[in-house]
């Protein structure tokens, strides 16, 4: 029976020691030139000490024009390779793997700091039924454009591998470039990357295909994955059942499942529903996938407690347990759960008292800061004020966008 110190070998060969993974989480640390720096580093080495079987960066981008947030790491060239090769280095000597996720944002890059937004449609995104108060709208991708996408998710990949990260994920959730190439409601094109699912797909199986090609069968490749990005006319459970048995057929190592967007984040469980699944936000979900896939998949979302963790691994209907959050306030996560240190993992909703400041994403920004302390070989601090740190997050981004401007 599966359980969370059983090891898993994906497709490719390689193994994790055991089934606890950090997902993907916004860090936000690199540089004013989107370098890695010694406290994104720093953040790493210390999870490296904590026994998880995974780890898997926050997302990297491909495209210096293309930017989520003011101080992502961008990587389309060699020039950092150093500073990577560090970053990369910070697991070496454990049994845990570390991952990158590389990433585009499509629409979703921030008007403040980017000259031109580009996606597979020029759908404006609207945030709380409201236009996003900017006049960028999307430019629709060119066919070579695409390609040109296509090529950079590759090179970047590529870089990566040869810094010494163990694997790579696809940013494939979330609404950035990818679900929005996956979904009717951001992709209206009638060429070969619109229309039905088979083609609405088409880009990330070529992103797939062509960092296959430049990194060999037994490196790994994994994707993170929506199970619908809840919106009316958006992807749905059964487009995204069939975009898990493309990639399944295509041989990727690890999928990922979680949902929503920018416009539309995910519901954060149903108190009706029993303790599991209430905890483990797409548990229906995912038990409709295990049916039509043999490939480990990964469920992250709302796990809180051993006791739950344990019971979705025994149903054998997911592999791997995905968590995000807890482990920015508890660092040492899976070593904490080995020891029997933890059997509870807080989930803490900050709030800064003043609705539009919570509003834009304070959530975020106040895990963003509890990393950096990480980083900065502080301990997390539970009870770190949200609005000191939404005003020092804001004056960076206009920073950013005065010298942009």
């Amino acid at each position: 029976m599966k359980h969370l110190k059983s090891q898993l070998t994906l497709p490719c060969g390689t193994i994790l020691q055991n089934r606890i993974a950090k997902s993907a989480m916004s860090e936000n640390l690199g540089t004013a030139k989107h370098q890695p720096t010694n406290t994104l580093v720093n953040a790493y080495r210390v999870w490296g000490k904590g026994e998880a079987g995974l780890l898997i960066t926050g997302n990297i981008m491909i495209d210096s024009r293309a930017i989520g947030e003011a101080r992502n790491v961008v990587v389309e060239d060699r020039s950092d390779f150093e500073l990577l090769r560090e970053w990369a280095a910070t697991t070496k000597g454990t049994k845990t793997q570390l991952w990158t996720q590389i990433n585009h944002p499509g629409r979703q890059a921030l008007p403040m700091i980017n000259k031109k937004i580009v996606a597979p449609s020029a759908v404006e995104i609207k945030i709380g039924g409201r236009s996003s108060a900017t006049d960028k709208i999307p430019i629709a991708l060119t066919e070579p454009e695409i390609y040109e996408i296509i090529d950079r998710f590759a090179n970047t990949a590529l870089i990566l591998k040869e810094a010494g990260f163990d694997g790579v994920q696809i940013h494939g959730a979330h609404g950035y470039l990818v679900s929005q190439f996956l979904s009717p409601y951001t992709n209206i094109r009638t060429d070969q990357w619109g229309g039905s699912i088979e083609n609405r797909a088409r880009f990330v199986l070529e992103v797939y295909r062509k960092m296959r090609a430049v990194l060999g069968d037994d490196y790994p490749i994994g994707i993170k994955l929506n199970s619908a990005d809840f919106q009316r006319g958006g992807f749905s459970e059964s487009d995204s059942m069939e975009v898990i048995k493309m990639l399944s057929s295509e041989g990727i190592d690890l999928i990922e499942i979680s949902g929503g967007s920018y416009e539309s984040p995910a519901m954060m469980g149903d108190v009706k529903k029993s303790t599991q699944k209430r905890e483990a936000y797409f548990m229906d979900f995912i038990e409709k996938a295990r049916d039509i896939t043999t490939i480990p998949l990964m469920l992250t979302g709302g796990f809180r407690t051993v006791e739950v963790m344990e019971t979705a691994l025994a149903s054998n209907k997911l592999d791997v347990i995905g968590l995000a959050r807890p482990f920015a306030l508890y660092p040492y996560l899976a070593k904490d759960i080995f020891t029997k240190k933890e059997t509870v993992f807080k989930a803490i909703k900050p709030s800064s008292g003043v609705q539009a400041i919570d509003n834009f994403g304070i959530e975020l920004i106040w895990y963003e800061a509890q990393i950096k302390r990480i980083g900065q070989g502080k301990i997390p601090k539970f009870n770190l004020g949200a609005f000191s740190i939404f005003f020092k997050y804001a004056w960076n981004l206009m920073a950013k966008a005065f010298k942009n401007g």
